[in-house]
């Protein structure tokens, strides 16, 4: 096997030496559902996937968990949400019992959930889900409750130690939902040194006992509660935000409190930075409403993309998604990426060892057998503009012109990437890039008799025959046609797209010409 030259693969062969060898390592992530699951949220997803592929390389049995903590507090109301007034009456509710106000899924969380869990499959990512608000419900962590009521001073000492403020003195590891209003605004008060613990709640003076290991209500304070699910799910592997990583910061104080409460050794991780929008500061938040979904970047990139984006990229590296002429570049990126791997493209071994192992990665499932056929995404978006987004037919004069075959996964790849051009073009791309081919009804173009000549000539080349044309050979004939009619060969070029476009701009002249074809081009000049 080649030596470990990605960050996946190196993180894998740390997580076995640190851990030793196991049956079974198990490789965690989760987030609150509070909002909509972004773009930002799902690197950490993805990275955590990626180290499970590693892993999974290795020999090893890896068991992927991702933690829907939905029995966290319903803090704020995302800015982009719509009938904010309508959620701002459960603030303080589990996330859980938010109602659905946009659907008809069984709750507001739930519904984030379900909205995230169709499209990783999309992109490959497989994990268990857990549901927090069951398994409480369920009493799955009464005893890490307990335990956490026993040792409630180590804990707060712990905290202590890295805030500017101490906690209370009556300051408790656990956290109560009222059974009346289900709002947190409790009070803990007397607990047995068992199961029983007393709460009153400042909302609606409710006051009771619960038994920790029936209560539908009691929960651990997030600090506490991360700790202790590493140790009871066994979790060997986990990263965080950079947020989470600094000094002080809540990895620090979980692990001080797995170690000396639960006696778990914390898992090994890294942490990760954040990824911004291009053209939008700062990083990408629900509750500032500048959210970008999996679904939304899936809607440009096509899922290997996705997948590339941060394969390619070291997960402390801070980067932006783009959706403007960047689009065609990291496209031609991974097309690169992809024949360096089939090896149809050559560069120094070292380099090509870790662009084969990026696009290893990259894969939604398995490696293609051989190399699909790439369509270059410049190239297939004026493919689409000519064929007024008739994704079938652009891809039928691909296969014209490039005296090739789409079947198989080449035509699942080739459809998929179609799909993402198209969108992207409709609406992300530059105007000066859009283009409409004109119609023979459209008004025609005011030129001066040179012009008219010139195009004449162009006219005449086009019913010569684009066959035996290459697109060096047809540039060529263009600067003989305007050197011939006393035009510069700017002012040609220019005429050429008004004339075809309407514009004065577009796309590679020749490359266009012979993508569109005669049937197409013909009857446009043929006006003239």
């Amino acid at each position: 096997m080649e030596q470990a030259v990605h960050w996946a693969d190196i993180y894998a062969e740390k997580i076995i030496r640190e851990k030793g060898k196991k049956e079974q390592y198990v490789c965690a992530s989760g987030i609150t559902p509070s909002g909509i699951v972004h773009i930002g949220n799902f690197r950490e997803i993805i990275s955590v996937e990626l180290v499970v592929r590693a892993l999974r390389r290795l020999g090893a049995k890896v068991r992927f968990i991702y933690s829907w903590d939905d029995f966290d507090v319903f803090r704020k109301v995302p800015a982009d949400m719509p009938h904010r007034d309508k959620l701002e009456g459960y603030l303080r509710f589990p996330i859980t019992m938010v109602p659905d106000l946009t659907g008809g899924e069984e709750s507001y969380a739930r519904a984030n959930e379900i909205t995230l869990e169709k499209v990783m499959a999309r992109v490959g990512v497989h994990p268990d889900y857990l549901y927090q608000a069951q398994k409480y419900a369920a009493g799955e962590y009464a005893e890490g409750m307990r335990r956490a009521l026993e040792h409630r001073e180590l804990i707060r000492t712990a905290l202590d130690r890295h805030r500017t403020e101490p906690l209370p003195s009556d300051w408790s590891p656990v956290s109560v939902f009222c059974s009346s209003c289900h709002r947190d605004t409790t009070k803990i008060g007397e607990w047995d040194g068992g199961w029983m613990l007393s709460y009153s709640c400042d909302s609606c003076g409710n006051s009771e006992k619960l038994d920790l290991r029936r209560s539908a209500g009691a929960k651990l304070k997030w600090r506490v509660d991360w700790p202790m699910r590493w140790a009871y799910e066994g979790v060997d592997f986990e990263p965080a935000g950079k947020e989470h990583h600094s000094a002080g910061g809540s990895f620090d104080t979980a692990k001080e409190i797995a170690e000396k409460i639960y006696g778990y050794r914390p898992p090994v991780t890294f942490k990760y930075d954040f990824i911004s929008i291009k053209g939008m500061g700062g990083k990408i938040s629900s509750s500032l409403g500048n959210v970008l979904s999996v679904a939304d970047v899936l809607e440009v990139y096509q899922p290997e993309l996705v997948r590339y984006l941060f394969a390619g990229t070291k997960p402390d590296t801070e980067f932006a998604i783009s959706f403007d002429l960047d689009v065609i570049k990291l496209y031609e990126d991974y097309d690169r990426c992809e024949r360096v791997y089939f090896g149809n493209e050559q560069m120094s071994e070292k380099r090509a060892q870790k662009e084969r192992r990026i696009y290893e990665l990259s894969q939604v499932e398995a490696v293609p057998e051989q190399m699909p056929v790439q369509l270059p995404f410049r190239h297939l978006c004026n493919l689409l503009q000519i064929h007024d987004g008739d994704i079938a037919s652009a891809l039928a004069r691909f296969c014209e012109t490039e005296n090739s075959e789409l079947t198989g996964e080449s035509l699942k790849r080739a459809e998929t990437r179609a799909e993402c051009a198209w969108n992207w073009i409709t609406n992300h791309a530059p105007e000066d890039f859009r283009f409409v081919l004109r119609g023979v009804d459209d008004p025609v173009e005011d030129l001066d008799k040179a012009s008219i000549t010139a195009i004449a000539g162009l006219r005449d080349i086009v019913e010569s025959g684009l066959e035996a044309h290459t697109e060096e050979s047809l540039g060529t004939l263009f600067y003989t046609l305007a050197e011939k009619n006393g035009l510069k060969p700017a002012e040609l070029f220019s005429t050429c797209y008004r004339v075809l476009l309407g514009k004065d701009r577009g796309p590679r002249l020749a490359a266009f010409i012979l993508a569109a074809g005669g049937e197409r081009i013909l009857p446009i000049l043929r006006r003239y």
